[in-house]
Formats: C-alpha cells, structure tokens, sequence
C-alpha cells in the first residue's frame, strides 16, 4: 500500500522535489511484491513505466533478473540472488520468494539427500533437516532420501451433461 500512496511522488512530482533515496528501493519491492504474489503477467506493464536510467538501478535490476530465472525455471538462481540483495529490505520478499521455489511434492515422491540439498540450496544434511523439520513436517528423511507424501488425488469432475445443456439452451432461445 505505501507504494501506491508514494507513487505520485515518484512520478508526478518531477524536478519540483528532490529525488528520495529510497525511490528504487521502493520500486524494485513493489516489481518483488508482484513475483512474489504471482503478479508475472503485471511483471512487463509496470516495466514499461521506467525509464532506462531507473531500469539500469541496481534495485531494479535485481528484480528483473528474477522474473527472468523464474520464467526460465532457473529457481536455482533465485535462491542464490538472496545472497546478493541490493537493498536489505529485499531479504524479507527472497524468503518467500525460497519458500515458492522449494515446493518440490508435487514435482517428486522422493529425492536422496544429495539432490534434495542441492535442489534446495542446502549446504549440509542439517540444514535440510532443519528446513524439513520447520516448514514441512509432513516429509520424511530416512535411509538415505527425502521423502513426500504424495499429493492427495483430485476428485473427479462430474461429468457435464453438455448435450442436455446444448438442448435446453436452443429451447430457451426458441421460446
């Protein structure tokens, strides 16, 4: 919310202010905000709103280059990019940023522990077992492998009954 009450500031106001020092800070947490809440199809539009000096900042830059390695499945390289924050605000959206990439269930019954670490940036078995232990105790790590429940199966659909449909639509329109 504070963006939407600063971007007047940002962009109406011009050379009668002078510039904030924290203008792409803000702007970079506002293009985080959108990756993290699934905004990627918002992601371009408010692109194209920035000129090329402020698409050049750091801060923004930061936030460009991870809605490219998302989009290319590199999640690797998003977890890495905590590491390398231009702003210190921006650690708070890269931990949920981690938090959408590590969700590997779906994706996999079970890994070893070798490539479960390096699949999420672990640096040893305790860390794994940590991250485990606090954000997903439904998974297990035994012999050797990481283990997780299978997603529940999806109820069946019922069926639609798209001929009865078809009928009554065409008797309406009769009528």
């Amino acid at each position: 919310m504070i963006f939407f009450q600063l971007k007047p500031y940002y962009t109406n106001a011009g050379g009668r202010i002078p510039p904030s020092p924290q203008e792409y800070p803000i702007l970079g947490l506002n293009l985080l905000r959108l990756l993290v809440q699934n905004g990627i199809a918002e992601f371009p539009t408010k692109l194209e709103l920035l000129s090329c000096a402020t698409l050049q900042n750091p801060c923004i830059e930061h936030a460009v280059e991870l809605e490219q390695s998302f989009l290319e499945g590199a999640y690797n390289r998003v977890l890495s990019a905590r590491q390398t924050v231009p702003h210190e605000t921006y650690v708070y959206f890269m931990d949920l940023l981690a938090k959408t990439v590590r969700c590997s269930k779906k994706a996999y019954d079970y890994l070893s522990i070798s490539d479960a670490r390096q699949m999420l940036l672990c640096f040893s078995d305790q860390e794994l077992a940590e991250y485990v232990k606090e954000e997903h105790p439904e998974r297990e790590i035994k012999r050797g492998f990481a283990y997780f429940q299978k997603a529940k199966e999806s109820v069946p659909l019922k069926e639609i009954p798209s001929l009865q449909l078809i009928n009554q639509t065409w008797s309406y329109a009769r009528e």
